[in-house]
């Protein structure tokens, strides 16, 4: 049990919002406001044809002024942004297949640093894409909104900022952890029965907040403008060989694109219910490779991982709790 909660201390998981990035930062520091004044501008410069060309001018900055987690996440965000409009440009097929240096080398670089690829991902556009409008308010949606924005109007907004509460809805099912591991420890049912029950009231409330997404997101939008900016260059025919990020590698190379599917909260109680996706083709184990740093260190913590992977219920021979 220590080992588990010291990784959530050590590893910036939230006592509250656990893998959401608490208030994530707004502005970098003034080196690298070119990098901010393109991805706050986003939508336009895709619209008028400009974004390539002024992505093209940058000078290509040192990393170095990138100090805290925050920040680094935050210009992970930024250049997320960047890499997915310069390759994708307007939508129309018009598309890129080098990354220019000016981006690509310091994106590679500060995804080494938080382990994950150099790539927008759920971890960056969910997690670390938010703010609340009065800050003493709550965290809901006519009180959020989003830092950064492709085209496609308020879709991406409704689309982010709901997987970000559904996300924070199934957050308190994490912190019963402990308590499902203390049960099968003492060997006491009731208590088990208890627990996953709480957790599955967490997923209900996660459920009927996944319920309101249809009504701030336009499926046509989504569908044949946002996913557009979402999709990465694995297994992509319009980009069959990968993305080359010039001045890190000499080949290109292929990463999946953001998905919901990457969502730490679910991996998590994917793990400690031994859900078994062997025949999807394991893709639990792909989705966890692009979760933040934390989150698979959390998954795959020695005193946890080798209890969860057996599958909970199953091992400890638990009555089954009613659905």
């Amino acid at each position: 049990m220590e080992g588990c909660w010291k990784i959530l201390e050590e590893h910036h998981i939230d006592e509250d919002l656990v893998f959401a990035l608490p208030q994530p930062l707004e502005e970098l520091p003034h080196k690298y406001d070119a990098w901010i004044h393109i991805a706050k501008n986003l939508p336009e410069l895709i619209g008028n044809g400009q974004l390539r060309g002024e992505v093209e001018k940058l000078p290509e900055l040192s990393i170095d002024d990138l100090q805290g987690h925050k920040s680094q996440r935050l210009a992970r965000l930024v250049l997320g942004y960047i890499t997915m409009a310069y390759v994708w440009g307007q939508g129309d097929g018009d598309i890129r297949k080098v990354l220019p240096r000016n981006i690509a080398v310091p994106y590679c670089g500060l995804s080494e640093k938080l382990g994950l690829p150099p790539i927008l991902l759920y971890a960056d556009c969910v997690l670390a894409n938010w703010k609340k409008k009065d800050p003493s308010g709550p965290m809901t949606y006519e009180n959020m909104d989003i830092l950064f924005s492709f085209p496609g109007g308020d879709c991406g907004k409704g689309f982010f900022l709901f997987s970000l509460l559904v996300e924070i809805a199934a957050s308190p099912a994490i912190k019963e952890i402990p308590n499902v591991f203390n049960a099968i420890k003492r060997q006491d049912q009731e208590s088990l029965k208890d627990t996953l029950l709480k957790i599955q009231q967490c997923l209900r409330k996660a459920r009927k907040v996944f319920e309101k997404i249809p009504e701030h997101v336009d499926p046509k939008l989504f569908f044949n403008v946002l996913r557009i900016y979402l999709s990465g260059w694995e297994n992509n025919p319009q980009l069959p060989e990968g993305l080359l990020y010039e001045g890190v590698w000499d080949t290109p190379k292929q990463y999946a694109g953001g998905s919901a599917a990457q969502s730490s909260i679910f991996q998590c109680l994917d793990v400690l219910l031994g859900t078994d996706h062997r025949a999807t083709g394991d893709t639990s184990k792909k989705m966890l490779n692009l979760s933040p740093a934390q989150s698979h260190d959390l998954l795959t913590a020695d005193d946890t991982y080798p209890v969860c992977t057996g599958g909970l219920l199953e091992v400890e021979k638990v009555e089954k709790v009613e659905k």
